[in-house]
């Protein structure tokens, strides 16, 4: 029997060609926001689609992301504590413990450096950091991608987000599309600011204390955020074991200093500080009441405020109302 040399060249190519793929879905994820939030900036590489946001979710809540397969993203951000964590240091794989008290995700899409100290330029690579991390997920990047592409769920949802397999660059942008979705815009006191509620007497008072030149807190925690995005030292040491910023500068002006965190949901993300020393915000308001400690960076903003028992309480009701109850259960978060 004699074959037809084009049969089997076209053999040939059907024998070669690859399984059927996923089409890249480009459907676009838009944020909801309330008049008095801007747009954030998103990286033209890394456009907010359903599908990267859904496959960043799906890494967010990942065991096998840890080298143990034993914590997940979500262990140490948890929704009902606004995805931060009750504890002063938050444990890694084997109990393993860092030295920095993990942050409050909300309105990460704001951020321009990430980390404490602002050690990562962008949010788009700032996980690499925990999975890395000895202390926290211990799993080199390359090896996390090897694993998520042995699963052919992983390898279906990362053609559609990005149109190719796991790596270092689409896993890490996955999880930032992920993360500039949780957007925390609907507390009691952006109710009040669109004129649906107004405040208790407690709250109006403390109000009125946080915006005053007599407190100066919105000098730090101003703007939509409750956050300038600045780095500062707040006296909470005379001497610090972690340097801060010094960490990424090697500056002796940056010993100490630290990002100002957004207040947004704060009630809910105790205990505070970098390293989880204050347990509570009536802790905190007395640290500034007092004006701290005496450390040579310390801002010269932080000054004794002599506030009263009363004053004091007021500014804590004024910050219970930055809980945005519907964030905590809101069902596009949870796995």
């Amino acid at each position: 029997m004699r074959y037809c040399p084009f049969l089997l060249l076209l053999l040939f190519f059907a024998s070669c060609e690859k399984e059927p793929v996923s089409p890249v879905d480009t459907t676009p994820y838009v944020l909801e926001l309330p008049p008095h939030f801007p747009y954030p900036d998103i990286p033209e590489d890394n456009e907010l689609t359903e599908a990267r946001v859904a496959l960043g979710k799906m890494l967010f809540f990942e065991p096998a992301m840890s080298v143990d397969s034993s914590i997940t993203c979500g262990a140490c951000h948890k929704q009902s504590l606004a995805f931060a964590d009750d504890l002063p240091i938050s444990p890694g794989v084997r109990g393993r413990l860092g030295f920095r008290n993990s942050p409050t995700l909300v309105n990460l899409a704001y951020l321009t450096k990430v980390n404490k100290d602002g050690g990562v330029p962008k949010l788009d690579i700032q996980a690499l950091v925990p999975i890395e991390d000895h202390a926290e997920m211990d799993l080199p990047i390359l090896h996390a991608a090897e694993r998520l592409n042995a699963d052919p769920e992983y390898v279906d949802a990362f053609q559609r987000a990005y149109g190719e397999l796991a790596s270092p660059f689409t896993i890490t942008r996955a999880l930032g599309a992920f993360q500039r979705t949780l957007i925390s815009a609907n507390s009691t006191y952006d109710q009040y600011l669109m004129g649906e509620v107004s405040l208790n007497a407690a709250a109006e008072r403390g109000r009125q204390l946080f915006f005053s030149d007599a407190t100066n807190c919105s000098s730090c925690h101003g703007g939509f955020n409750f956050t300038e995005n600045g780095f500062f030292n707040n006296g909470l040491y005379e001497t610090y074991e972690d340097w801060g910023r010094r960490r990424v500068t090697g500056l002796p002006e940056d010993d100490g200093v630290f990002r100002v965190p957004t207040l947004r949901n704060i009630a809910l993300t105790a205990p505070y500080m970098h390293d989880g020393s204050l347990p509570d915000l009536q802790a905190v308001l007395e640290h500034y009441n007092t004006g701290g400690t005496t450390h040579p960076n310390k801002d010269n903003r932080i000054q004794p405020l002599h506030l009263s028992t009363e004053q004091m309480a007021d500014l804590e009701a004024f910050l219970h109302t930055l809980t945005d109850t519907s964030f905590l259960t809101d069902q596009r978060f949870k796995p």
